[in-house]
């Protein structure tokens, strides 16, 4: 009876040990999947970031000083180009919006130089992307 007993305390120890690794194992690897989708999100919300504000000076450079070398507009469709590209693996919300502020670009790039108006519509998008990137980081694990 004895080494019935002590065969059963072995068995029950090594069935649970068994399943706390398999649990544990399998915590880590789910944590460590999160954690590299949450650096990645984290890395292009950055890039993002500072490409929207590379664009707004872009657009600032264009309108307030009608410096036609930092305010190419070539430089603004590339920035615009990266945004677009870069919202993608940040959020739905933040492509949603870059999406928007491409075709608010290609509608008013050409008036940024001398409209007020075209130059107001794209600051707005570019904080309408910049709002939804912040909002996406902030929802991160």
């Amino acid at each position: 009876m004895l080494l019935k007993q002590k065969l059963k305390i072995y068995y029950v120890t090594a069935i649970f040990s068994m399943v706390f690794a398999v649990v544990g194992f399998s915590y880590n690897a789910w944590r460590q999947e999160l954690t590299e989708d949450n650096n990645n999100i984290r890395t292009a919300a950055f890039e993002v970031l500072t490409n929207l504000a590379e664009l707004e000076q872009t657009v600032f450079y264009a309108h307030y000083d009608q410096n036609v070398v930092e305010g190419n507009p070539r430089k603004g469709w590339v920035k615009v180009g990266l945004i677009v590209d870069l919202s993608a693996l940040v959020s739905p919300g933040s492509l949603s919006s870059a999406n928007e502020l491409k075709v608010t670009w290609q509608e008013n790039w050409q008036y940024m130089s001398a409209e007020r108006n075209a130059v107001d519509l794209i600051v707005a998008d570019i904080e309408n992307v910049r709002q939804q990137v912040k909002f996406a980081l902030t929802q991160l694990q």
